[in-house]
């Protein structure tokens, strides 16, 4: 009896860890579309070198009801940032650069705010998130679409952005220096950024359908439309379109390419016959470079994190992790590799969640741990309704406020903070007045505008005219001794903006 029970004990183990079937994939994501309110999601599975999963889900837009294939293209954001850092590993093994050549020997023109940091900044600095800025520092330049800044501009104004840690001491991702990480491709490669990834890593890989940005796609009848929720409902948005950001998020792809390039990586750079970069620098690209602070827990274990080059790197139940993700406005990607398991798994969706995409990735990749996977869709949803209840609590007092000001009918005067203000390297916002309500509108960034309401003494608040930011921020006003208006400050209002409204970083000074 004993033997029997036992016998049973294992095999009921056996079979609860058994790596997960097509079909509960399937199960998975269509609960997980429904959790998270996700119109489209593509997923791919890569083990051994093999495909054992390639498939769309649901629909790429919302109003047109098409469905979603393998093909179908998702712009995968910041997992192209492993792109621009493979491109560079290529150079390296050409012998044209050497990741810690300085940046000024290729961009003279290059410059930190500290004149030490501009001397020893070197390439792999650019890709490894430590350069003393803070969080998505001077993204508005590229965030939200639309502005007219170009790539001379974000060199010459990297100037002006300010640090919050010392160099090399402290992980805070940016965005900014993997544009200028592309311009190095281009500078000591004689071809765009765009030109390189397609012409030296796309073609190898036959990864026919993709594209280095979405302006270089032909045919666009088989690309999502990115979805945001505003106000409990789902709405389409423009696609991001901004080349100048292509180094850091440009690439749309699809889980059928996508699965060439996971198989590339988890092959040392090797696919099929072609080895596209070295092992020497494949391994360089996964050697941890800056340390990301974690805590040991349950079900991972891990005990270390940090960032490489162009990929996050951790451990996982003993086993080393590499992943990406990625963000674009309304679509939402990521890419997760366990080497020694030779397993890869690709998920992309057309909604702005990241918890859809955690949930699917997590249950798969606990099935091939062996480990017993939670249910991540409950988990993730609570944790959204508390973060989303408590970042409500903020702004609905705000609005509140306003809403009472202009009920008692407050009289205000306006004149004092009307006019125009100048930040080093975001340029000339207005405020100005028409028929009693105030308006603000940047210069160089068209999309940020909105109307401004009084809030607090000295303290106004912008609502902007695309609810789909959720981005809605304090403008701070700072008077002289005569009461007359010298500088102004930003902040977001809600805790849940996204980082690169990097509106903590402006500093403006009225002209």
């Amino acid at each position: 009896m004993k033997y029997k029970i036992s016998f049973l004990a294992l095999l009921f183990s056996f079979t609860a860890f058994a790596q997960i079937t097509n079909q509960e994939v399937d199960n998975l994501v269509e609960r997980t579309m429904k959790a998270f309110d996700v119109p489209g999601i593509s997923v791919a599975i890569v083990k051994d070198g093999k495909v054992v999963l390639s498939k769309g889900y649901g629909v790429k837009s919302v109003i047109t009801q098409q469905k979603v294939d393998a093909n179908t293209l998702f712009g995968i954001a910041s997992n192209s940032k492993a792109f621009t850092s493979a491109a560079l590993a290529m150079l390296v093994d050409e012998g044209k650069i050497k990741w810690d050549d300085k940046v000024i020997k290729y961009l003279p023109d290059f410059k930190m705010y500290d004149d030490y940091v501009t001397n020893e900044f070197t390439i792999r600095d650019l890709l490894t998130h430590r350069s003393g800025l803070g969080l998505g520092a001077g993204d508005l330049m590229i965030w939200p679409d639309g502005s007219d800044f170009t790539a001379k501009d974000i060199v010459h104004n990297l100037r002006y952005l300010k640090p919050v840690s010392s160099f090399r001491t402290k992980y805070d991702y940016d965005n900014l220096m993997y544009i200028i990480a592309g311009e190095i491709v281009h500078v000591v490669s004689g071809q765009s950024w765009a030109d390189f990834v397609e012409n030296r890593i796309m073609k190898p890989l036959e990864m026919n359908q993709s594209v280095a940005s979405l302006k270089r796609l032909k045919d666009t009848s088989n690309v999502i439309t990115p979805h945001v929720p505003i106000d409990g409902k789902l709405k389409t948005i423009k696609r991001y379109e901004n080349q100048l950001f292509d180094g850091a998020a440009g690439i749309y792809s699809s889980v059928n390419d996508l699965s060439k390039w996971a198989i590339l990586q988890i092959n040392n750079g090797k696919y099929g016959d072609k080895q596209l970069f070295s092992e020497k620098e494949h391994n360089e690209m996964w050697q941890l470079q800056t340390i990301i602070p974690v805590k040991t827990r349950p079900p991972y274990n891990t005990h270390f994190s940090g960032y490489g080059l162009g990929w996050f790197l951790s451990d996982v139940k003993g086993y080393k992790q590499v992943s990406h993700t990625g963000g674009l406005e309304g679509n939402v990607t990521q890419t997760t590799l366990i080497p020694e398991l030779g397993l890869g798994i690709i998920v992309l969706t057309n909604q702005q969640s990241g918890a859809a995409f955690s949930a699917i990735t997590n249950t798969i990749k606990d099935s091939y741990l062996g480990i017993k996977s939670d249910d991540y869709v409950t988990i993730y949803s609570s944790r959204i309704k508390e973060s989303e209840d408590s970042a409500d609590k903020v702004t609905d007092e705000v609005w509140a406020t306003v809403a009472k000001n202009k009920k008692d009918k407050l009289k205000i005067d306006f004149s004092k903070i009307i006019g125009t203000y100048k930040d080093n390297w975001f340029g000339e916002i207005n405020i100005t007045e028409k028929k009693g309500k105030l308006y603000f509108a940047s210069k160089r960034s068209p999309q940020l505008a909105g109307e401004v309401f009084f809030y607090k003494n000295g303290n106004y608040v912008i609502k902007w005219n695309n609810a789909f930011f959720h981005a809605d921020a304090h403008l701070l006003f700072t008077y002289d001794e005569s009461g007359k208006v010298t500088n102004l400050k930003m902040l977001p209002i809600s805790e849940l903006t996204d980082f690169s409204y990097d509106f903590q970083d402006l500093d403006f000074s009225k002209i």
